[in-house]
Parts: structure tokens; C-alpha cells; sequence
């Protein structure tokens, strides 16, 4: 397999493993609630019409860009961060609910965003898969460093270790910053109340679930989410319940598609002559 066609992570990367499992991308759900709680952030995703005009398509777009950069070949990888980016360099103007400017290339936002992605996918994996070693742990999150590199985020600005990511994600919602308007709550909804042409859609009543069940307490309680030990009780059984079921399910259900055509790809490419 050449460097080009391995791409910027490959199959020995932490990054292939944590992000082709399915159950790693329920977590999305909660990092897209994580986000939409910053009203800056959700400000600007309200300027491209994110959550109003067929949300669920921009979200699958939203989603393959994503994932071309982690399992696509170099090539793969650079075209999609250059349309995100050629997005996000259109999105600024002035918040209708703080009063305060947004810019979609602002690296405090870029943080908040690559921030909840990574510290949801590590949330996830320990949840539902639980195979990675504390170093494996950091390897995650120096690996997305490039790919938060790769989408305008200076790696100066990301805390360096998981330990100092977590304590960066605890002030901000123990903070005034996060603010769970309107545009949030659309967002919400999403989850709670799919529309029929959703995918997903037969399993979005659970992913919700977990969702908002592992979100920080302050930010649940800030989305009305009643929480009790009986709630917290059954969202453990039910996650433990995922992850002891995940390694009986076929490869096909427990590995995400670009996953699978890219590891379809890099045995192909180490096999050929």
C-alpha cells in the first residue's frame, strides 16, 4: 500500500479503529448536541440552513466529508477539507441571541467543535468497545490533531494530552459559555422526532437515548432532560448491554462503510503484486 493511497491515518492508525466502529458514530449525536449548545456555533450552522433544509441530507453530506478525510486516499482527504473549509470561510455575521460575532474559521469555535468530536468518539469507544490503552487513548487524539490541522485548527491551540481536551471541555460547561437557545433545540428534535425518510431511523429513539444520557450533567440538565439513578441505572445496562453484543455482530454491521472499503482497499493494495 503506497503512502497516497494509505492516506493521512491507514490501518494501523488508532483513527481507522476508533472511527470505522458503528457504535463510536452514535456518539456523533452527542457532539452535534455538544456543539449546538455553543450559540456561535449554532449561529453559524443556522447561516447555511444546517438543521432547515433537509437536515438529514446535509448531515450524511456532512458526515462523508468527515469521513473522507480519516479513510480516504491523500487526494481523497485534501478535496473534502478544502470544500469544508470553503464553506466555513462564508459563515460569519453577528449572533440574533448574544449580540456577539461568529466566524467559522474562529479557532475558539473550531476548538469547541473538534473538541466534542473527539472527546465523543473516546466517550463512545469506552462505552461501547473499551479496547484502548491510555496511550492508544492519546494516539487517538494526536491523530485528529492533523485532521483538526487539515480544517484551519492550529494544533498550538488543542490541549495537548486527553486528560488537558477533557478538563478544556469541563470549564467550558461549567462556564456561562453554552447556552442551549432555539436553533439548539431544533437540533434536538432531530434526535427525539426523526423524520420518516431519516436513516437510522429505526435505531435514532435508542441513539438518542445514549445521547443525552452521556452528555455532562449541567448540559442535560440544560436541555430539560429529567435524570434520576433509575435513568442513570438503565442507560449503563443499556450500554453495557452494546458493548457486550458488539463483538457477536457481523463485520458489516459492527464497521461503518468508509471503514470497510478502506479496509477492503489496503488488503487489496498489500496483496497486489
Amino acid at each position: 500500500m503506497t503512502e497516497a493511497t494509505a492516506g493521512f491515518f491507514g490501518p494501523g492508525s488508532v483513527s481507522w479503529r476508533v472511527h470505522g466502529e458503528t457504535t463510536v458514530l452514535f456518539g456523533g449525536a452527542r457532539a452535534l448536541l455538544m456543539q449546538a449548545a455553543h450559540p456561535l456555533v449554532i449561529a453559524g450552522a443556522r447561516e447555511t440552513g444546517f438543521y432547515e433544509r433537509n437536515p438529514w441530507a446535509r448531515l450524511e453530506r456532512t458526515l462523508r466529508l468527515t469521513y473522507s478525510i480519516t479513510f480516504g486516499t491523500k487526494d481523497d482527504a485534501r478535496a473534502a477539507a478544502a470544500r469544508i473549509n470553503e464553506v466555513h470561510r462564508g459563515v460569519r455575521g453577528v449572533d440574533e441571541v448574544t449580540g456577539e460575532p461568529y466566524d467559522a474559521l474562529d479557532p475558539d469555535l473550531l476548538l469547541w467543535v473538534h473538541a466534542c468530536l473527539v472527546d465523543s468518539a473516546l466517550e463512545f469507544e469506552r462505552r461501547t468497545v473499551g479496547r484502548l490503552s491510555r496511550d492508544e487513548r492519546q494516539r487517538f487524539h494526536e491523530e485528529q490533531m492533523l485532521a483538526a490541522e487539515m480544517l484551519q485548527l492550529p494544533r498550538s491551540h488543542i490541549p495537548p494530552t486527553v486528560e488537558d481536551l477533557r478538563a478544556y471541555v469541563d470549564d467550558v460547561v461549567a462556564s456561562d459559555r453554552l447556552i442551549v437557545t432555539d436553533a439548539a433545540r431544533t437540533v434536538a428534535r432531530l434526535f427525539r422526532a426523526p423524520p420518516p425518510g431519516a436513516s437510522w431511523r429505526p435505531v435514532l429513539r435508542a441513539i438518542s437515548w445514549w445521547a443525552f444520557g452521556t452528555l455532562p450533567p449541567p448540559l442535560r440538565e440544560r436541555y430539560g432532560v429529567g435524570w434520576n439513578a433509575a435513568r442513570e441505572a438503565a442507560l449503563q445496562g443499556s450500554l453495557l448491554w452494546l458493548r457486550t453484543a458488539r463483538p457477536f455482530l457481523p463485520q458489516r454491521y459492527r464497521r461503518i462503510i468508509p471503514a470497510q472499503r478502506a479496509e477492503s482497499r489496503a488488503k487489496e493494495l498489500a496483496w497486489r503484486p
